[in-house]
């Protein structure tokens, strides 16, 4: 294969084909400019534009997410009920409006108020783009879909994070007050192009709707979701277990931190779609997943050696501890996707996505302080008992969701299939 033959190949897996699947990617890059944004230039946000000590934000910011943690499956029958698209646009307005009141907010309640609101509305908002784009694509293209979005979302997040270092470099009140306003002119820009995504049918919904939390009660899926949750971790190794461990025991250069988090961003950029192949059936996501889990146990065994060596080797070893952590995320994103495609009924999809998102929520509440703890403060020993942990996960996931696949889902007579659902023009 010649040199350009290798350029069309990088390219076709980077942008998406012509069609709903290409606009579904455009619209997350848009947004992720916004939300990338905001996200490298939140904390400098809110204690100098805002006047909060940096305690008030992590108060605020826990709070938050605790809301979101009990607000994940009742929001997520918000998609059942009034359709996803609906609520997406809605939601996306919603963000609109709470940035945009940000420059106005005083003191730490209303800090508190805007946060807690966000985060509601990012996780009703979050549970709708996904069961939209499970409801507008044949069963085939679902998780090549939502590879070539989160592909594109890295690409907004770095034009998000570029312009965040240009506020943070003017460092003026109007420059602060500007980059909220122009997030929440991001969105709404995000809600008019969603507004003018096709519109789809209604799906046929049972004649006595479940209550909110009844999915709680579907074991087999609330242990998938459990399970395939605590996965997400490593996004917790990456971002938090990772620099503490390189800042407090190994003598790699700090400037490294910062070259990982592009080597991600890189890599998964390239490299998701081609990551998510075979992970559109149940069988086959739980099988990514698995190699996700069993990737990430690997990390967890390879990242101590670094507290041993030293110079330009410290730097191989976690140069090659954080590649096999990136592809674990390529992988166990694809099968997070293909459970969430396959598993749930098409009438309750909004409930069970939601629910699925739950034990990414449990992840988020333990996993900070438990693998630090294990990773970090052990001085290097705790790291193995961690791979042992993300080992059992993923060998416990593939029967658990094959016994998933076989029980009926709530309100479902029989099993759930992969349907198809064309647009309507």
């Amino acid at each position: 294969m010649g040199a350009r033959d290798t350029i069309r190949t990088a390219v076709r897996h980077v942008v998406p084909p012509a069609g709903l699947t290409r606009a579904l990617a455009v619209q997350a890059m848009v947004f992720a400019v916004g939300n990338g944004l905001f996200q490298a230039g939140s904390a400098v946000f809110f204690t100098r534009a805002l006047g909060l000590s940096a305690a008030q934000v992590g108060l605020g910011l826990s709070v938050a997410a605790g809301v979101s943690l009990l607000g994940t499956v009742p929001l997520g029958g918000l998609t059942d009920r009034y359709g996803p698209q609906r609520v997406w646009v809605a939601g996306l307005l919603l963000d609109a409006a709470l940035f945009a009141t940000y420059p106005f907010v005083g003191g730490f309640v209303g800090f508190l108020a805007v946060v807690v609101a966000l985060a509601l509305v990012g996780t009703a908002t979050g549970t709708a783009r996904q069961v939209y784009s499970i409801n507008a694509l044949p069963a085939a293209e679902r998780v090549t879909a939502m590879a070539y979005q989160r592909s594109l979302l890295n690409v907004g997040f770095g034009f998000g994070s570029v312009i965040s270092g240009l506020v943070l470099a003017v460092d003026t009140m109007a420059a602060y007050r500007g980059m909220v306003w122009f997030i929440a002119a991001v969105f709404l820009v995000t809600a008019v192009f969603v507004r003018r995504l096709p519109r789809l049918p209604e799906v046929t919904r049972p004649v006595e709707p479940m209550s909110r939390f009844a999915v709680l009660r579907d074991r087999p899926f609330m242990t998938v979701s459990l399970l395939s949750g605590l996965l997400t971790a490593h996004q917790t190794l990456y971002l938090t277990v990772l620099p503490l461990w390189i800042i407090t025991h190994t003598d790699a250069p700090k400037i490294l931190i910062a070259g990982l988090v592009l080597f991600n961003t890189i890599l998964i950029v390239l490299l998701q779609v081609r990551a998510s192949r075979g992970a559109d059936t149940a069988p086959g996501a739980a099988r990514a997943s698995r190699r996700g889990a069993l990737l990430i146990a690997l990390f967890c065994v390879v990242v101590p050696v670094s507290g041993a060596t030293r110079g330009t080797l410290t730097v191989v070893v976690l140069v090659a501890a954080a590649t096999l952590l990136i592809v674990a995320e390529l992988v166990e994103s694809a099968g997070t996707w293909g459970l969430s495609a396959t598993l749930p009924p098409a009438a309750q999809r909004g409930a069970y996505v939601g629910a699925l998102g739950l034990g990414t929520q449990v992840q988020f509440l333990i996993a900070p302080a438990g693998l630090t703890a294990l990773g970090v403060t052990t001085g290097g020993w705790g790291w193995y008992p961690a791979a042992a942990i993300f080992t059992l996960v993923g060998l416990a996931l593939v029967p658990a969701v094959a016994r998933a696949e076989r029980t009926p889902r709530l309100g479902d007579a029989v099993p759930p299939t992969p349907e198809r659902v064309t647009p309507v023009p």
